[in-house]
């Protein structure tokens, strides 16, 4: 199907049309590219970034927030991003495994996408997954990340609210990730609320903020049980609320972090054609004794 076609089609909210969109975006960047520019600007989607350590229920908090948006009537729309598969260089699909009870929902769509190596666990192609659902005429999208601590912090990038998930018994990591994770949430919550030591992780989350210019929710939840769920939605959608209302601060953000996504990937895209053309010659010249390893790499940054 021709770019312009196919653009058309997503915006009339055609799942075929949208599926070929972000297999386009994942695999051929420059076709991305010229389908991003005919879909135009980002218009009424509300990114909901989900991150924080493995094992915190990202994704089974993720599928009950989906069922309370449904039975609100709006179009939910998830980017998963999954570890990529050291064999094909795909995406695990664990997130959609665990979101089967929405599967057959016209409404709802949930892509998985691999991380392709990205450090942060964000590719180009998820900010543009995001950007198609969003010509699609999803009303929430949510983007669940690998979920790898720290450096996860890019998603509040592209989010106008970012959710950190984290559970009972993580203990050191908070402070761990005290400089990163635990400055860039909208609201964090505290999955697993059934595990002993739920109420002392709440007071260490609140002890974070202490002084602080913010205090953002810290709430308690059991995805499992559906404990604390609504007043978890209440809390993200007080932050839609204000999107709703058209701050521009909040739209700023996500339209800021999505130029800068889509720059990076495009440099890394030209980085890696660059250095699969020249890293043979030039590491001979290193073996020969012509080059060091510094000069050699000063040569191939492009």
């Amino acid at each position: 199907m021709q770019l312009p076609k196919l653009a058309s089609a997503i915006r009339k909210g055609d799942r075929a049309a949208l599926a070929k969109g972000i297999t386009v975006a994942e695999n051929d960047p420059s076709r991305a590219s010229a389908l991003m520019r005919a879909l135009g600007p980002p218009t009424n989607s509300f990114v909901v970034g989900v991150t924080g350590p493995p094992g915190t229920g990202k994704s089974t908090l993720v599928d009950k927030l989906i069922g309370s948006y449904r039975k609100m009537g709006l179009k939910v729309g998830v980017v998963a991003v999954d570890p990529t598969s050291p064999l094909t260089g795909g995406a695990l699909l664990g997130d959609r495994i665990r979101m089967t009870a929405h599967t057959g929902d016209r409404n709802v769509y949930i892509r998985s996408m691999a991380s392709r190596g990205w450090t942060g666990g964000l590719s180009r192609a998820a900010t543009d997954a995001i950007r198609l659902m969003d010509a699609a005429g999803f009303d929430i999208i949510f983007l669940e990340t690998v979920g790898i601590g720290q450096s996860d912090i890019e998603v509040v990038g592209v989010s106008h609210a970012v959710l950190v998930v984290l559970m009972p018994g993580l203990g050191d990591d908070i402070q761990v990730s005290k400089a990163g994770l635990m400055e860039v949430g909208d609201v964090y919550v505290v999955n697993k609320s059934d595990l002993e030591g739920a109420d002392p992780m709440v007071v260490s989350i609140l002890s974070l903020f202490r002084g602080a210019s913010r205090s953002p929710p810290v709430l308690k939840a059991s995805a499992l049980s559906g404990e604390g769920t609504e007043k978890l939605l209440g809390a993200i959608e007080a932050v839609r609320a204000r999107f709703v209302s058209g701050e521009e601060a909040l739209r700023l953000r996500s339209v800021r972090g999505m130029i800068v996504e889509t720059a990076r990937g495009a440099a890394m895209a030209k980085f890696a054609a660059v250095s699969e053309r020249g890293a043979d010659s030039l590491a001979r010249r290193v073996v020969k004794g012509e080059l060091t390893i510094e000069a050699a790499a000063a040569k191939l940054a492009p």
